[in-house]
């Protein structure tokens, strides 16, 4: 048995209680890892990796990092989804009898991170938890733990549902049960989740305050997130906010699908935030209200009454642009209260975040007055809403220096006047020195040494210093020698010693003190911060509100209205992201009017044209009136839309081993299982992916099933022209086109909805566009005109539709015919899960089933 020195010891049962994470060990100035967390730790972080005698056999494998600069190699770690246990001293060296007493402070995971380069200020850093409930249903709870936010909520439609939900979210650590852990395994991995265990949930004597909001199928899971979160910060939960919980009937629901293809929040192309809804409209200048502006379009509203008040408030602030001005200057000023109160929780607070906290608070009355002047309703009742947190800002005024540095043990913090006992600790410390440089003075006069100079250092405190070359001109009968250097001698005298400890004694209590003064404002503060948080959550919705005013006054939005029916009325409606991006470039605006009467829209024309624009732009104005924002069109009167599908765009999901037609299918089949009559559709080439015959058929299938069964708000484009036919048989429906033209055989787009069918599909034009070779165009172009012409009759009155169809395998023969190798494969083949089946595994499969049937030959 290997016998490893105390310390050794020590780290090694700390380490049994946190396998699944990296220890970083204190040791003096450095956190130390050991073993296999050094081996991994070194690779990843890139230091060296170093071994350390521990009384075993063989040295053990350790790196280190400095304690000051952890902060960058530990978000590195939990960037990468790894868990860091902080691990520190916790009683004096001085005082110990063997080995320092050492206890992990803190286990940081990746989604309890509060702070570092990966945190974005304008986007939450959510952590979740989830409960199945049902084989469909899960509870889900989640809580910024930098801000104190904390909401839940019930997802339907089983575990792909419950991953879309995390994804929209951007959850990056998920607490689970055992059961649970087993069945997200698999995806958590594809989707880079960090799934963590938690067996227990806090009792209700500590839960109570933070659940007592939410509907008893919801407070089990808040329980465990609450008690995971306990469990790993080890520290105050004083900033976390109680549970909400909003009916889903109360908001604007949209899959993270459909978010994907409209581009809400990340842009399709680059993943980024160009080009999105949320880079047209983020004229914030607050982390707070960035913040809120994604939560906003993360749950656009269904509320018409909240909706409508929301509009009233763009509505005066854009009438009152003065005072919208001045706002916008005053909101610069303050900084990010909801994460300044988390850290005032986690007492990890500095001097210049509260200094930051009384700049922020010091701009409320100014804020309020702009507000309470400004004569409107909706702004007085905003500014009466604020609360200025005037003892907060006043007792911070009379704390906290005008400059504090940034760590807290450096002193300068506390301001002078604030504490009786520091001032005189100060004042000792302060004229002590003063009096050193009295004394410097005094002794140069009595020996004549102009160079002689009184210095200090932390090893041998103060000293008087005397070249070599003037040693004879000092009197060496009142010095006593210190220390002796190259080319001068230190000195210290009984007069410098007894002031020497007056001042070193007053400066490391006065330090002393200071700390403490700090920790207990740190305290003093904590009773405040649902305050602070009230005041934050109001600052940043007038933050948004002002961003919605500054954009619909920039790019000449208007105020939507709405009605309890299901019509819509868009006049010269505009894609905002696009018109945008166009820059000075005119966009061509197009209506969109669906009535009780006539709410299918099947919209043809050629590609390229703006079909899917056109589609998304509808979405997106739906999306803007339904949070609170003008939009981008002359006029719009619109319905209260409950949910908003798409399938726009096509795409592999490999991971997922599903082609383009499967996702296609997938997304079709989500919409067309959950909408309601309120619910708008947005269906672009749907049978794309699949032969024509097939296509055509799922197409005209889908949309027959809408109008007859759904009877859903719908926008459905399509390439296959016979589908315009309908419009005879759906009394909905009703046919619109992208208008084209052709000049001097070129096609021109204009970009222009009118009404009726397309007559042509210009996709020869489009190829040529593209610069095929010209013999391909010249020899599609006769080919085109031959089908028209119907010189070559593509279907004959004497062959059956089926004999059209080119068959994937050959006739199959009579089972008599068969050999045993061949019945063999027929029978794999019948087996087989063909649509959950990969291409690769598909092609790996068929390799087999092949070199089968060759080896019978």
């Amino acid at each position: 048995m290997t016998t490893y020195t105390p310390m050794m010891q020590q780290y090694l049962t700390i380490k049994s209680e946190y396998e699944d994470a990296f220890l970083f060990y204190r040791l003096g100035d450095f956190y130390e890892l050991f073993f296999e967390d050094a081996v991994n730790a070194s690779q990843i972080l890139e230091i060296t990796l170093t071994s350390r005698d521990a009384g075993s056999k063989d040295r053990v494998p350790m790196c280190g990092v400095p304690h000051h600069s952890a902060q960058n190699y530990i978000e590195t770690l939990v960037s990468k989804g790894y868990k860091v246990a902080i691990c520190e001293q916790t009683e004096d060296p001085k005082q110990s009898k063997g080995v320092v007493k050492r206890e992990v402070v803190q286990l940081i995971t990746p989604g309890t991170l509060m702070e570092g380069k990966t945190i974005d200020g304008k986007s939450n850093h959510y952590i979740a938890s989830a409960e199945q409930l049902t084989k469909e249903t899960f509870s889900l709870a989640y809580l910024d733990v930098s801000t104190g936010e904390s909401k839940t909520t019930i997802v339907e439609g089983g575990i792909k549902s419950l991953l879309q939900q995390l994804i929209s979210l951007n959850i990056r650590e998920l607490v689970v049960t055992e059961q649970l852990q087993i069945l997200l395994e698999e995806p958590a991995k594809n989707l880079s989740l960090v799934l963590s265990l938690e067996k227990e949930v806090m009792p209700i004597e500590k839960s109570g305050k933070y659940i007592e909001q939410l509907p008893e199928n919801l407070q089990g899971v808040a329980k465990s997130l609450l008690q995971y979160v306990e469990r790993t910060q080890m520290r105050s939960l004083s900033h976390i906010q109680p549970f909400t919980y909003t009916e889903t009937k109360q908001l604007l629901r949209i899959d993270s699908n459909s978010k994907r293809n409209l581009e809400l929040l990340q842009s399709i192309r680059g993943g980024d935030q160009k080009g999105t809804l949320l880079w047209l409209l983020d004229e914030t200048v607050t982390a707070m209200g960035g913040r809120k502006l994604k939560q906003m379009l993360h749950q656009p509203l269904a509320n018409r009454k909240l909706i409508e008040e929301r509009l009233s408030i763009v509505t005066d602030l854009l009438d009152e642009f003065f005072v919208r001005d001045e706002l916008q200057e005053l909101l610069k000023k303050v900084y990010d209260l909801e994460r300044l109160a988390g850290r005032v929780a986690f007492g990890n607070v500095g001097g210049r975040d509260l200094a930051q906290l009384r700049e922020s608070l010091r701009q409320v009355p100014h804020i309020k007055e702009q507000l309470l002047q400004s004569g409107k309703e909706t702004l007085i009742q905003l500014g009466n809403s604020l609360d200025e947190c005037n003892e907060i800002e006043e007792l911070l005024s009379r704390a906290i220096t005008d400059h504090p540095p940034i760590a807290i043990k450096e002193g300068d913090v506390i301001r002078d006047g604030y504490d009786e006992k520091l001032d005189e600790l100060r004042y000792a410390a302060r004229n002590g020195k003063d009096w050193i440089a009295q004394l410097e003075q005094k002794e140069r006069e009595l020996t004549g040494i102009k160079n002689l100079k009184i210095g200090y250092n932390r090893v041998f405190g103060y000293f008087i210093e005397i070249t070599k070359s003037n040693i004879a001109n000092a009197d060496l009968t009142r010095y006593e020698r210190k220390q002796t250097l190259a080319n001068a001698e230190r000195y210290i005298t009984e007069e410098l010693k007894q002031k020497e400890a007056i001042i070193l004694n007053a400066e490391e209590q006065s330090l002393a003190l200071e700390y403490d003064l700090f920790v207990e404002l740190r305290e003093q503060l904590k009773e405040f911060i649902p305050r602070v948080q009230a005041l934050a959550s109001k600052i940043s919705e007038l933050d948004v509100f002002i961003s919605f005013a500054v954009v619909s006054e920039k790019y000449r939005f208007t105020k939507p209205t709405f009605h309890e029916g299901r019509a819509l009325k868009i006049i010269n409606g505009r894609h905002p992201v696009v018109e945008k991006m166009l820059n000075k470039q005119m966009y061509v605006p197009n209506d969109c009017v669906l009535t009780e009467d006539k709410n299918m829209m099947l919209i043809t024309g050629p590609n390229m044209s703006g079909k899917s624009t056109f589609m998304r732009q509808v979405a997106l104005i739906v999306v803007l009136a339904q949070i609170g924002c003008y939009v981008p069109a002359e006029e719009a009167e619109l319905p209260i839309i409950d949910q908003i599908f798409t399938r726009i765009g096509a795409a592999d999901d490999l991971v997922a081993g599903q082609s383009t037609f499967m996702v296609e299918m997938l997304e079709s089949q989500n919409a067309i299982t959950n909408a309601t009559e309120k619910s708008l559709l947005l269906f672009d080439e749907i049978g794309r992916g699949t032969s024509t015959y097939d296509g055509m058929a799922l197409a005209q299938s889908m949309m027959e099933y809408i109008h007859n069964k759904i009877g859903a708000n719908t926008l459905f484009s399509t390439h296959y022209h016979e589908l315009t036919a309908l419009e005879q048989q759906l009394p909905k429906l009703k046919n619109v086109h992208v208008s084209a033209t052709e000049k001097d055989g070129k096609v021109v787009f204009l970009h222009k909805v009118r009404e009726g069918a397309a007559d042509k599909s210009y996709g020869v034009h489009v190829a040529k566009l593209a610069e095929m070779p010209d013999e391909i165009i010249e020899r599609a172009q006769t080919l085109l005109n031959q089908f028209e012409s119907k010189e070559i009759e593509v279907a004959s009155t004497n062959v059956e539709a089926d004999e059209l169809q080119l068959s994937l395998f050959e006739e199959v023969q009579q089972p008599s015919e068969l050999s045993n190798i061949e019945l063999e494969v027929i029978g794999k083949l019948e087996k087989m899960n063909i649509m959950g089946t990969s291409p690769i595994q598909a092609i790996n499969i068929l390799y087999e089933l092949q070199q089968t049937l060759l080896s019978k030959k």
